[in-house]
């Protein structure tokens, strides 16, 4: 079923973290929804704004809408990482069943108040929405933060802006970095911890999932994050498949492109049960 985040942590409660995959062509759709029924879990399929106007908005929902009504498992469409009010109102018109509003690089009572405004209008249309305080380093399809301008989300604050926002998942940094690939993150657990106690019912989530290794995933998901962010390796596997497949031995001009695409596909398939399994309780 399609659903937004408020319906699916409520849903995913005491079973874990729910994996949010990036995609970034319209390939990767059925791809991702087929590993997690497999798994029989929830499945979040996140993009950027220009992956969804690349795409284009109406048939990327469309699709996305008619596989999950169908489909065995929750699943939901999120926009991720987008500082624009007006295409996030583009968005939930157009029937995105959660949207996120990044106003890390902002003062504080500037995120905080066009926060609200984005809140108020998904909620007016059953949409959840997603916040971020403390600033995550590094880059991932569209988001750029100068690593020296990362910072770790402070409690007071992360507590100030839940309660005046009313959003229903928040980004946190706790030591994660986007486009994180090659190196190891090392996670603040006591900062989780402390965020954890002070935020209640709000849905914790973690960016930055690629340069975190299995042990700390299983133990972010068992220590209360609800929703894990899983981007680079997506993009980078997908990229390294294809340029294999069309510069193997035997492959003409007139090979089916499915044939192409197929491979990269599985691979995509691969990385969203193998994260999805560490997930879970």
């Amino acid at each position: 079923m399609y659903k937004n985040l408020i319906e699916m942590f409520k849903e995913n409660e005491g079973k874990g973290a729910i994996g949010s995959f990036n995609l970034h062509c319209f390939e990767m759709v059925p791809a991702m929804i087929k590993a997690a029924e497999k798994l029989n879990v929830p499945v979040i399929l996140q993009t950027s704004l220009g992956t969804a106007e690349y795409i284009g908005f109406e048939p990327l929902i469309a699709a996305v809408k008619a596989i999950a009504e169908t489909s065995s498992i929750n699943v939901a469409l999120h926009m991720d990482h987008c500082k624009d009010i007006d295409a996030l109102k583009r968005a939930i018109d157009y029937g995105y069943s959660s949207v996120m509003y990044d106003g890390s690089a902002l003062p504080l009572e500037e995120n905080i108040a066009n926060t609200k405004i984005v809140v108020e209008y998904a909620h007016g249309k059953g949409v959840s929405v997603e916040g971020e305080v403390g600033s995550i380093g590094g880059a991932e399809d569209g988001v750029v933060v100068d690593k020296d301008a990362a910072m770790y989300t402070k409690p007071e604050d992360a507590l100030r802006f839940a309660s005046e926002t009313g959003v229903d998942a928040l980004a946190v940094s706790i030591g994660t970095t986007h486009g994180q690939y090659k190196s190891k993150a090392k996670i603040n657990y006591e900062l989780l911890e402390e965020l954890k106690a002070k935020l209640g019912d709000t849905g914790l989530v973690l960016h930055g999932g690629t340069g975190v290794s299995d042990e700390d995933m299983r133990r972010l998901a068992r220590e209360g994050m609800k929703k894990i962010n899983v981007g680079t390796e997506l993009n980078k596997s997908y990229i390294e498949v294809v340029s294999k497949t069309f510069t193997a031995e035997g492959v003409t001009p007139l090979t089916s492109l499915r044939t192409l695409l197929g491979p990269a596909n599985d691979r995509i398939a691969e990385i969203v049960t193998e994260k999805a399994t560490l997930f879970r309780l």
